[in-house]
């Protein structure tokens, strides 16, 4: 007799021994979520993200152990009209006496009206560091309001970096919370149409919310070997859930469906962990390799993404193969309690052939070349545009302006434009004639449009001399055209003609415009060797599990078709102007710079998903005999049913996150949801069956070294197939 596959061993102890394997994934989840909370997290710096030459002066910065303090400014704008001076100059007397009371404050400048005389400036220099500094202005907003409420004929405003932080902070709070608060509720509808009960559809959801748990509490501990960024929680809540769900949900279905057969409930179990449960494992490994090759790109944002996404799908596969089992073994024929009348029926309902299906596969089953040939060009047609894709870095301009700290920062730099964006030129290297290099690049600015021109700041110059940092201005917006062709001017014009004629003196340009096109390049760069990494350990995967170089190869075409369609959808959305006002967002025409790559890889993980349980029981119908057509129609109709769910609970989750905040959820949430729903309607339904159908028994083809152990041969024995209770 052989020996039962590991995840039959797995799920066979756990089914017997219920709680003690529920208590330890409890015990587990708690232990994560606590070891989180107390490591806390260590948040990826703005500079760390830099790349390139940017990432190169900000090192010649860090070396020149400048204080980074972090800096506020107290805004004074007319409520209408002309700005009444007098009335400004007391409430900027009244703020800086206030402001100078606080034990946060450094600093406290001199009231600076701006060139055209319609606000007035106090900027405030804050004690200790930049980084973390959000957490600490709440008293300089109580004291903004103060003088507010004191001087209610003017707009007594504070904006700044902190301030800006902490109400963006506050905003992703929200968008959190309201993500968690509309998948919860979705996700468990869709289970109910599913599933048709209460219990049934509800243990997917706890199990998808636990590993969500579990993981954020693990990345918080992560994050002090690989540092995190803000959006990582967002990432972790829509993986966790979209692949959690989506493990149990491959698996409970294929129990209740060896139970309608009239295996037992223990015995349907095992019957599930040999075939759902090894497809989710399968399913499993391909996300987290493809989420690995994140870290060939170098990368603090995409190390910090690939850490979140591999701990929640590592977990929800763990608590798949365990903790579900034992849930179902202790359960056994309660978890289809209590029903729900009507969806009872419809989920359960027994005997004749489903009609739905049979009558979308006809085409792809009876014309397999050209239902093939314009399904592809359908697809490459809607991949088309991402031809002309924009890569940028979202900027302050992008942020939502409901808000009245961006509010402020509008006013603020209509005012003052060098408040703005600007771009950071650091210099090492000491003398005369950088002194005089800095003072003829300065110089070459004046006059110059693309440069701001009330009032340039000095040179800061570091303790020992040896650092220079100049502040260079433009008065447009960080992601515009304007702001680009200023920080090119200065990287081929104006720094080459001035510093770089000097020997010996090393220099680069930073800035949030610097680091956007750094990035956006750095991108471009990395891309195709993350894209060749990725194919290449799905094909060697998907070669090995299926047997079958036929069926690796296939599967990386079709994945390939619905990310590309997925990428055009994006540009044809987010780089024109259509669609701003139904997704309530203002274009930047332009793609977030890290969303290609990250898309890519995420992508192509999810996608194996439906991939591998589809093919999985096309070859179950191969192996027992069934003809190649016949099984294929067989394994995409029995498949149906479960695949549509698990789509629907992942459009669903991903839906919702294009109706969050800011542009780069946005994007992330449509962009998933669109190539799922491809991948889940047109690749399964049409391209899929009408490829499997014109190779035929090509499908199944290996080389020698495998064919001992190909997919297609030998029936699978009758008791594993047709169990009897």
């Amino acid at each position: 007799m052989s020996k039962s596959p590991w995840t039959v061993r797995v799920a066979r102890f756990s089914a017997t021994h219920p709680w003690r394997v529920i208590g330890l994934w409890v015990v587990f989840v708690a232990l994560c979520f606590t070891v989180g909370q107390f490591a806390g997290t260590n948040e990826l710096s703005n500079s760390d993200q830099n790349i390139g030459e940017a990432s190169r002066a900000e090192k010649i910065i860090k070396d020149g152990h400048f204080d980074n303090p972090a800096v506020e400014n107290i805004l004074i704008t007319p409520l209408s009209g002309d700005l009444d001076k007098g009335l400004a100059g007391q409430a900027a007397a009244s703020a800086t006496t206030r402001l100078r009371a606080l034990d946060g404050v450094a600093e406290v400048g001199d009231p600076v009206s701006s060139p055209n005389g319609k606000a007035m400036i106090v900027r405030v220099t804050l004690k200790g560091e930049h980084q973390g500094a959000s957490g600490r202005i709440q008293p300089l907003l109580d004291a903004t309001a103060a003088t507010q409420k004191e001087y209610p004929g003017v707009r007594v405003e504070e904006v700044g970096g902190a301030s800006i932080g902490k109400a963006l902070d506050a905003t992703l709070g929200k968008d959190f919370q309201k993500a968690e608060l509309f998948s919860i509720p979705v996700t468990l509808i869709i289970l109910l149409l599913a599933f048709g009960a209460l219990i049934a559809a509800g243990i997917p959801l706890i199990l998808a919310l636990t590993s969500v748990a579990a993981a954020i509490g693990l990345s918080a501990a992560a994050s002090h070997l690989v540092p995190a960024v803000d959006a990582v929680g967002s990432v972790i809540l829509l993986i966790g859930m979209a692949v959690g769900v989506d493990y149990s949900l491959f698996y409970l279905r294929r129990e209740r469906e060896e139970r309608a057969k009239g295996a037992t409930h223990i015995d349907a179990i095992e019957l599930a962990a040999k075939t759902s449960g090894h497809a989710v494992v399968v399913s499993g490994i391909a996300v987290i390799v493809s989420m690995a090759g994140l870290f060939l790109a170098q990368d603090g944002v995409f190390s910090s993404f690939a850490v979140g996404s591999i701990l929640v799908v590592a977990i929800a596969v763990t608590g798949s193969l365990t903790v579900l089992p034992a849930v179902l073994g202790k359960l056994g024929r309660w978890v289809d309690r209590p029903r729900v009348p009507l969806l009872w029926r419809l989920t359960a309902r027994k005997g004749g052939q489903p009609r739905f299906w049979p009558l979308v596969l006809r085409p792809a089953l009876k014309y397999p070349l050209v239902t093939f040939v314009l399904a592809a060009v359908a697809l490459l047609a809607l991949a088309a545009p991402a031809l002309n894709m924009t890569l940028k870095l979202p900027g302050d301009e992008d942020l939502p302006r409901n808000t009245p700290v961006m509010q402020a920062y509008d006013r603020m730099t209509a005012a003052f434009p060098s408040t703005g964006t600007s771009h950071e030129v650091a210099i090492r290297g000491e003398g005369p004639a950088v002194t005089k290099a800095i003072a003829d690049l300065v110089a070459r600015t004046k006059g110059d449009p693309l440069f701001a021109q009330d009032g340039l700041e000095k040179p800061m110059v570091s303790a020992d001399g040896k650092v220079t940092v100049l502040s260079i201005s433009t008065p447009y917006a960080s992601g515009s055209e304007e702001a680009h062709r200023s920080l090119e001017k200065l990287r081929k014009e104006f720094v080459p003609a001035t510093l770089g004629t000097l020997s010996g003196v090393d220099y680069g340009v930073t800035g949030s415009v610097a680091g956007d096109v750094d990035y956006a390049e750095h991108v471009k760069e990395k891309l195709p060797l993350v894209i060749g990494f990725v194919l290449l350990l799905t094909f060697v995967m998907m070669t090995v599990v299926f047997r079958s170089v036929v069926v690796a190869f296939t599967a990386i075409v079709l994945n390939m078709l619905s990310v590309g369609a997925a990428y055009g959808l994006l540009v044809l959305v987010f780089q024109h102007d259509w669609a701003e006002k139904l997704l309530d967002f203002r274009s930047n025409h332009a793609v977030v710079s890290w969303l290609p790559l990250f898309l890519f890889v995420i992508l192509f993980g999810l996608s194996m998903d439906y991939h591998v349980f589809v093919v999985s029981r096309i070859r179950e119908a191969v192996q027992r005999g069934v003809p190649n057509r016949q099984a294929v129609a067989e394994g995409i109709t029995g498949s149906a049913g479960v695949v549509t769910s698990a789509a629907a609970v992942m459009v669903a989750v991903f839906a919702i996150f294009a109706t969050l905040s800011t542009v780069d959820m946005k994007q992330l949430g449509v962009g998933l949801a669109a190539a799922i729903l491809i991948d889940a309607t047109i690749i399964r339904a049409v391209v899929l069956p009408s490829l499997m159908t014109l190779l035929g028994n090509a499908n199944w083809w290996a080389p020698k070294f495998l064919r001992g152990r190909s997919a297609a041969p030998a029936p699978a024995p009758e008791r594993e197939l047709h169990p009897v209770g």
